[in-house]
């Protein structure tokens, strides 16, 4: 039973001075597997003054010294790789498809922004002036639990190269994970005060970073609802954001596209994470006239991709991270069918032969409009729906049909022709032919995705402000 039971301030293990607990439970079996105590407001301010008193020292490091510093990170995280693998998968679930690149990809996120640092330049003459690019102050990070390592460390990078301090609010779900990378970070012996982070609710500690009129910055991801309030809790202090929210992201099927490698990579694009990501393709939009092909091929790939626990290397699907979240996909299962959807695969409860844990069936529905609800709302589940289209024209109308515009999939034969469409996409990512994550590429949304960019140099200048020295 773990007992998770210290914040982390001004570069030591503390006990935070709230005295509120969550348990933690293991979504494979449903038993409960620990307890975190949740800090406060006072735990949430300690931090920030901590986070405060470091940063004058840390904004005037030079480049060398940060690249250094996140070298540091970086071989500190990957030394306990196995270490962070197994509990993502204790108290996540994530299939080990999904852990194989979330693990190295988050001790990697280090020397992505190393690299982009080396190359960056923070004075540029323009004209008279010369514009110095400086770090904004104070930032605040706000994880989700559902890849709560990589997003501290990506955060938390970006930050470092900027020279920026920073308090992180991870999801009080993921404590166990957060334990365990907190200690990889505090291996890697950073001035005190530099990052501090902070388990507690969202409308607890969240809500104070977002409000405090020290913090200067703050980076968040999860849901469009929380953003709205971190943007309205914000404005007082005219805090600069990164919000990266929800998606709906179109699959598009274009009519010359080879079914055989098609489907396995829509599939995949749409049950990434168990579903449980805002950029998984989850609207399979298919041409009219090759719908019966699709739904054919679509039924029978479905078939191979596994449900179970990840100690199963062959599962595809884990749990759903939590009785909350596993209730809401059900309700979004029986919403499709009341709202007219007809079932392809899949349906309501558990797969068979899984009797506990939050395990849902792959679902997929067809006969799909696209202003039903399970076409429009983000469930966060496996559950995708196939809407049909005529020509290009409408498949683009129909992908740019919705609140969101995270990230987009294009499946065909013809380079330029998905070229062009992408390029009339309302989305902040579009991925052609399943092609593999590009960590220097800018990530972020249109519309009620969020507001500004993460990765590379777009992400870096996040963090900063330009000034202008005029002689």
């Amino acid at each position: 039973m773990f007992n998770i039971d210290k914040a982390y301030i001004d570069g030591s293990f503390v006990t935070p001075k709230g005295l509120e607990t969550a348990d933690l439970y293991n979504p494979s079996t449903e038993e409960k597997i620990g307890t975190v105590r949740l800090g406060g407001l006072e735990d949430a301010r300690e931090a920030i003054a901590a986070a405060k008193r470091a940063f004058p020292a840390f904004s005037r490091t030079t480049k060398a010294e940060r690249i250094e510093t996140l070298k540091g990170l970086n071989a500190a995280v990957a030394a306990r790789v196995s270490d962070l693998t197994e509990a993502m998968a204790l108290e996540y679930g994530a299939p080990q498809t999904f852990t194989r690149f979330a693990i190295p990809h988050a001790a990697s996120s280090f020397l992505t922004m190393a690299d982009v640092l080396k190359d960056y330049d923070f004075e540029q003459q323009m004209g008279r002036a010369r514009v110095v690019m400086q770090p904004s102050g104070v930032a605040a990070a706000i994880t989700p639990w559902n890849s709560n390592i990589g997003f501290i460390t990506s955060k938390l990078a970006t930050a470092i190269a900027a020279g920026t301090t920073i308090v992180i609010k991870p999801s009080e779900m993921s404590a166990i994970q957060t334990q365990i990378l907190t200690e990889c970070l505090h291996e890697a012996g950073l001035p005190k005060g530099v990052f501090n982070i902070v388990n507690g609710l969202g409308n607890v500690v969240g809500a104070e970073l977002s409000r405090h009129p020290d913090i200067a910055k703050v980076t968040f991801t999860g849901s469009t609802a929380v953003g709205r309030e971190i943007l309205r809790s914000g404005a007082d202090t005219f805090k600069r954001v990164t919000l990266e929210l929800g998606g709906k992201g179109p699959n598009i099927i274009l009519d010359d596209a080879d079914l055989n490698a098609t489907i396995p990579a829509v599939l995949r694009m749409g049950f990434i994470n168990s579903g449980q990501a805002c950029i998984a393709g989850t609207r399979i939009l298919a041409p009219a006239h090759r719908l019966d092909d699709v739904l054919t091929k679509l039924k029978q790939e479905i078939e191979t991709f596994k449900v179970g626990a990840p100690d199963d290397p062959d599962a595809m699907i884990g749990p759903m991270v939590s009785r909350k979240q596993y209730d809401r996909v059900q309700s979004y299962i029986e919403l499709g069918t009341q709202e007219g959807a007809s079932l392809l695969t899949g349906g309501l409860g558990r797969p068979a032969g899984l009797d506990r844990g939050w395990f849902t069936r792959p679902t997929i529905f067809t006969n799909v409009d696209n202003q039903m609800r399970i076409a429009r709302e983000e469930i966060f589940g496996p559950v995708l729906s196939v809407i049909a289209y005529s020509d290009d024209a409408e498949a683009v109308s129909i992908a740019n049909d919705t609140p969101y515009g995270l990230q987009a999939y294009l499946h065909g034969t013809d380079a330029s022709r998905m070229q062009a469409l992408a390029d009339r996409l309302d989305s902040g990512r579009v991925v052609i032919n399943g092609a593999p994550h590009e960590p220097l590429a800018p990530f972020g949304g249109f519309k009620q995705s969020g507001i500004g960019r993460e990765y590379g140099v777009f992400g870096l200048e996040a963090f900063l402000e330009p000034k202008a020295i005029i002689a």
